[in-house]
């Protein structure tokens, strides 16, 4: 499969929504209570979050495409929370399921890393629920660390993973 991956742009808020909507519905079906993942998935809202998100140009946003067609889609930025300024964040990687455990979440992950590194970011962190174990797996083969960092979201809990990056 031929593999590519480009930044965000106006026009992609229904395919930024679609990849992230699918992807939560796979992945936290057994996290997230089925009426909380019910409404973080609605399409609409999550393609006007993307509509905002993009008009408004913030964030760094990606989408990888495999011979085309969009699969999967991140988006870094600055850290939000205060006890990590000057760090960076990853605030979402979501992949379509029908080729996760492909390498291709690695792909974009390297791309994510590589720029906030180029961004002069020392450090980067993230979130991700404490039930997931097929993300923390995940984060923890790309070098991140969980800390002592918790938080509750959407009626369970997250965690605060950091990593040391390279420059």
């Amino acid at each position: 499969m031929e593999v590519s991956i480009r930044r965000v742009k106006r026009g992609d808020e229904h395919t930024l929504a679609y990849i992230q909507t699918e992807s939560w519905k796979a992945a936290f079906k057994d996290i997230v209570d089925p009426d909380t993942l019910s409404r973080c998935t609605e399409a609409e809202k999550a393609t006007d979050m993307y509509r905002n998100l993009l008009n408004e140009d913030k964030g760094n946003g990606y989408i990888l495409y495999l011979d085309n067609q969009p699969h999967c889609i991140a988006y870094w930025d600055a850290a939000r929370d205060e006890e990590f300024s000057g760090k960076a964040e990853l605030i979402c990687i979501h992949s379509l399921p029908d080729n996760w455990h492909k390498g291709y979440g690695e792909v974009m992950m390297q791309k994510v890393l590589g720029d906030m590194e180029i961004a002069g970011f020392k450090e980067a962190v993230l979130w991700v629920f404490t039930d997931n174990k097929r993300a923390r797996s995940f984060y923890e083969v790309n070098g991140f660390k969980a800390t002592e960092y918790t938080k509750p979201c959407l009626g369970t809990e997250e965690i605060c993973y950091q990593k040391t990056l390279c420059s």
